[in-house]
């Protein structure tokens, strides 16, 4: 159970780290016109950051960063799947899907990680489970109503890179039975920038960088830092809690973003986008309590001699 309460806990701060990063990163892509530029370079910062923080971590633990080739395939499918492809076709996506569309797909990550936990991960969900994944669903409409949402190639990358990131879920949960967590997001990170680098080379954009100015390198650096935070937060509670919960409090990024723009800019939401806040915080609370009931109950049964 303590190991549970550890891994929720982690969910919560990734998700005020992501809440944080996304209203940052909103600032960050005015600076940076190439989004996938500044996605290779923020991922970099952000290895590097994680590498730093992993080695002392892991020695600690007295883990190790030599891999078997069983666990270095499955990081590098993570880093594949998880760590580049996903990125450039999100960024590409967003360049040519409608905004409605683009925000909607990309925020029922956590119904496609419920689907694949299902079978491959062994979770189990409720009918009160159910229904909290169902009043997610619900405040993502009232958040961002899908009004003129459209479909076309923009919108099927933007769906490809969410499908992606949920297959990811599930095997980073599988990998971190025998890798530790910041291995993990050190592989996904620096695997995935040869992918990154690559795409940029064939692109000929690599002489971008040598146009970025001291203020377009400091939105890298802290973008970098907190998507560091980000990826060791996440993979460490996907560890220790099961991904549906995970990945469900992960929601809670987006009433934090919220309240930054409000503290920030005085933007104050709307009845019906605060309605939504309301219910992914209920619906939140919701999952993890049933979490919490489900495990306390597996542990209470009676053990029989067979």
């Amino acid at each position: 159970m303590s190991k549970m309460r550890m891994g929720v806990g982690l969910a919560a701060l990734t998700a005020l780290i992501s809440g944080v990063a996304v209203f940052v990163n909103s600032y960050a892509v005015k600076e940076l016109s190439d989004p996938a530029l500044f996605t290779t370079l923020k991922n970099s910062v952000a290895a590097l950051a994680l590498l730093a923080i992993a080695l002392p971590v892991v020695r600690a633990r007295r883990a190790t960063f030599r891999l078997d080739r069983r666990s270095g395939l499955g990081l590098t499918a993570i880093a594949i799947v998880g760590g580049s492809v996903p990125f450039l076709l999100f960024f590409g996506g967003l360049t040519i899907a409608s905004a409605p569309s683009a925000a909607f797909i990309h925020k029922t990550l956590f119904i496609w990680v419920a689907l694949l936990a299902l079978p491959f991960l062994g979770e189990r969900l409720g009918w009160l489970q159910v229904g909290a994944l169902g009043a997610l669903l619900a405040s993502q409409l009232l958040i961002a109503p899908p009004t003129g949402v459209s479909w076309g190639i923009g919108e099927t990358m933007i769906a490809g890179a969410t499908l992606l990131w949920s297959v990811e879920v599930v095997l980073a949960k599988r990998l971190m039975a025998r890798v530790d967590p910041l291995v993990v997001g050190v592989g996904r990170l620096g695997l995935g920038l040869v992918v990154l680098f690559g795409y940029l080379a064939v692109a000929g954009k690599l002489t971008l960088i040598g146009g970025l100015g001291a203020t377009q390198w400091t939105w890298i650096a802290l973008t970098g830092l907190l998507l560091a935070g980000y990826v060791g937060t996440w993979f460490s509670a996907l560890k220790l809690a099961p991904a549906t919960v995970v990945t469900s409090v992960l929601v809670l990024a987006a009433p934090i973003t919220a309240l930054l723009d409000v503290a920030i800019n005085g933007r104050v939401p709307g009845t019906a986008p605060l309605a939504g806040y309301g219910l992914i915080t209920l619906a939140a609370v919701v999952l993890v309590v049933a979490a919490f009931r489900r495990q306390a109950l597996r542990q209470s049964e009676p053990v029989t001699a067979g």
